[in-house]
């Protein structure tokens, strides 16, 4: 019986030539400054 869980597939994936790039998982810091940065934008534009 095999007991090892399939491997999921990447959740972004870009190859352009000799480039490869591979993200499994997007960092929760990257969303919360994502995030954080757009609002902060928004509030900025629409004060103006």
């Amino acid at each position: 019986m095999n007991s090892r869980r399939p491997v999921p597939p990447p959740y972004f994936e870009l190859r352009l030539g000799p480039l490869h790039v591979t993200v499994q998982r997007i960092p929760a810091w990257l969303i919360t400054l994502t995030t954080t940065a757009i609002g902060s934008g928004t509030a900025w534009w629409t004060s103006r």
